[in-house]
């Protein structure tokens, strides 16, 4: 018996054209065809590499999700570790793991006759135990205070905003002070003292807590500057905008005027760096 076999060549403008062919041959064809079409496929897949994870890797993951699907609000219950378990499939103990893991991330925490409940996790609270100069590169310390930079300059307009007589009251005599306080001419801490007093009730004015804490979470960082300065053979270079300047461009002058002098006041802190 014989088969005819109808093709097109595309390359010859449609030219079709018929072959006879044997059963073995019409088989064989076909299996040519098959291997063919399985080649170009295989030839187009795009795979990415398969990525190792740890059971606890995946059932904190899934537990992410799960929280986000179901909406689960702070003081919300989580389910017991052993229906955790049973509903994943893995041991108790995996599921301990995962849960620790969300526990050091501030997003779960156990509660007496409650089990684990979810809590809001503290945003600055890891970042602040890393703050230590001497686990930091010198470029990540000017990275880091640049970004103090950025932030101080662009609160400007919160504090124009939200200013009182009193925050102005307390701005002016932490300055004052600082301009007669004859030991600011040779102690880089008393100096320091001033700066971070002047610039914390400044945070402070805000009414942002996230903001406050940040400049809490500096303060290592002032302590290193005061480090770099008392080994620098001169004098450290100072800004022509001083903080009673600061003071009265906030209490009389706009938030674009007061976003210039601040820049122009820190940026020589900056370059100590």
């Amino acid at each position: 018996m014989y088969y005819i076999i109808t093709y097109c060549n595309i390359s010859k403008k449609y030219d079709f054209k018929e072959q006879f062919l044997t059963t073995n041959q019409l088989w064989l064809h076909i299996f040519r065809q098959l291997y063919k079409i399985g080649q170009s496929v295989t030839k187009s897949l795009k795979l990415s590499p398969v990525v190792k994870t740890s059971l606890a890797d995946q059932v904190e993951q899934n537990l992410m999700e799960y929280l986000k699907k179901n909406n689960f609000k702070v003081g919300d219950a989580m389910p017991k570790e052993i229906e955790l378990a049973e509903e994943l499939g893995v041991s108790r103990n995996v599921v301990r793991e995962a849960l620790s893991r969300l526990r050091m991330l501030g997003i779960v925490e156990s509660k007496k006759r409650k089990g684990m409940v979810i809590t809001e996790p503290d945003l600055l609270s890891s970042v602040t135990r890393l703050m230590d100069p001497s686990l930091l590169s010198d470029k990540t310390m000017k990275d880091i205070f640049e970004l103090r930079l950025v932030l101080e300059v662009g609160m400007s307009d919160l504090l124009v905003v939200r200013k009182t007589d009193e925050d102005i009251v307390e701005l002016k005599d932490i300055a004052r002070k600082e301009a007669e306080d004859p030991e600011c001419k040779h102690s880089l801490e008393v100096r320091l003292g001033y700066e971070i007093a002047f610039h914390g009730k400044l945070y402070a004015m805000t009414g942002n807590s996230t903001l406050t804490r940040f400049q809490q979470m500096l303060l290592p960082i002032f302590n290193y500057m005061m480090e770099v300065e008392s080994h620098l053979k001169s004098e450290p270079p100072r800004g022509d905008i001083s903080h009673m300047d600061l003071v009265t461009t906030l209490e009389k002058g706009t938030a674009a005027e007061l976003r210039r002098n601040m820049r122009a006041h820190l940026t020589p802190h900056y370059a100590r760096l």
